[in-house]
């Protein structure tokens, strides 16, 4: 089960607002669909009830930030047998889908449910969305699962957690619940598996392997952060709320980084010196002594977006670089590990051959 959110009216009188479904799933289905974000920011909408060889629609169909197919379904009132078989069904559909089915999905989604005005192809959709030069070379090389429920029941969840741990079936579940206080609703988002561990990365039962406790960092270079600062200053960094900064916490000092920027490589290896700090705190050194990151000079021209805003702003993690190459000289081969997450501990075999074959790229022993 995942942590169960509780929430108190405190103006006055200590209320308890109790929690309850969402009473019409499509209403649940069409704020999805209009805010995809609500259920994971690296997600992009790409379809909706699309159908399948299976003879059923897909509920929503989306890309995530490494050009991966993401099937989303509502749970409705399906028996635990039947909403799972359904994702397996579609999972077996979606596996085959190449780069061109996915832009027809994603046309005739936009002819369906776009607004009006001049159609956007996938690949400026996607760029436009993520804020990327280009789509990856290949869509969909992997795939994941998800159910969208307000609860699952002690048998739904027993097949979820067999199917990802033991055979690596890449499903997954996501809680919605509506708070009521008067007139006002508030929605809260709860994962069954925790999203920042990759899941079903490994097609076999056993493959799995124990973390080997390297940590893998997705940064994200652009307006807000630059690689050249980081490998300059030292650092790693996210922001723009929890869901970007939260796995931050999981690097521990002493332990080991592997940095990859998207559309670009693997760039860096280093070590963690320190927690993560907010970006008005975080000091580094330079020729004239330690100070304050917000006081040199910097390539990245908004890296102080939402300064003083704790929950938003840009926090950052101490680094000493073992070795950090420019973008231009990233290293990327077929076969690496890529993951949006910010922060991951990965226990596939794709990350211990990343792991071994950086190693070698970056003289690392």
């Amino acid at each position: 089960m995942p942590l169960e959110l509780g929430v108190w009216r405190v103006d006055g009188e200590t209320v308890e607002i109790t929690p309850s479904g969402m009473s019409d799933e499509k209403r649940l289905e069409d704020i999805l669909a209009e805010s995809i974000e609500i259920a994971s920011p690296n997600w992009m909408l790409v379809g909706r009830q699309v159908m399948t060889s299976c003879g059923t629609p897909i509920d929503l169909l989306g890309l995530d930030r490494d050009g991966n197919l993401v099937v989303i379904e509502l749970k409705r009132n399906r028996t635990p047998r039947d909403v799972v078989a359904q994702l397996l069904g579609y999972a077996s559909w979606v596996k085959d889908l190449r780069d061109e089915d996915v832009a027809i999905i994603f046309e005739e989604y936009q002819k369906r449910y776009g607004a009006p005005g001049k159609a956007l192809s996938v690949d400026e959709a996607f760029r436009s969305r993520f804020g990327l030069k280009e789509l990856p070379e290949v869509l969909n090389e992997a795939h994941s699962l998800v159910i969208v429920a307000a609860e699952l029941d002690p048998s739904t969840e027993r097949i979820v957690r067999y199917l990802a741990d033991e055979h690596g079936v890449p499903v997954n579940a996501v809680f919605f619940r509506v708070f009521r206080d008067g007139d006002r609703e508030y929605l809260t988002r709860a994962w069954f598996i925790d999203p920042t561990e990759p899941v079903g990365e490994t097609p076999r039962r056993g493959s799995k392997e124990p973390w080997n406790n390297e940590y893998y960092v997705c940064f994200g270079h652009g307006e807000h952060r630059r690689w050249e600062d980081a490998m300059k200053y030292g650092f790693v960094s996210a922001g723009g709320g929890d869901w970007y900064t939260g796995t931050l916490d999981l690097l521990e000092p002493g332990g080991r980084v592997w940095v990859y920027v998207p559309d670009h490589g693997y760039v860096g290896v280093g070590a963690v010196r320190g927690p993560r700090q907010p970006f008005d705190e975080f000091t580094v050194r330079t020729g004239e002594g330690a100070r304050l990151i917000s006081e040199v000079d910097l390539a990245a021209p908004n890296m102080a977006w939402n300064t003083g805003d704790r929950e938003l702003c840009e926090y950052l993690v101490p680094i000493e670089w073992l070795k950090a190459v420019p973008l231009a000289a990233a290293a990327q081969e077929k076969g690496f590990f890529r993951n949006q997450n910010t922060v991951c501990r990965p226990r596939s075999a794709a990350w211990q051959h990343t792991v071994e074959r950086l190693k070698q790229r970056f003289d690392v022993r």
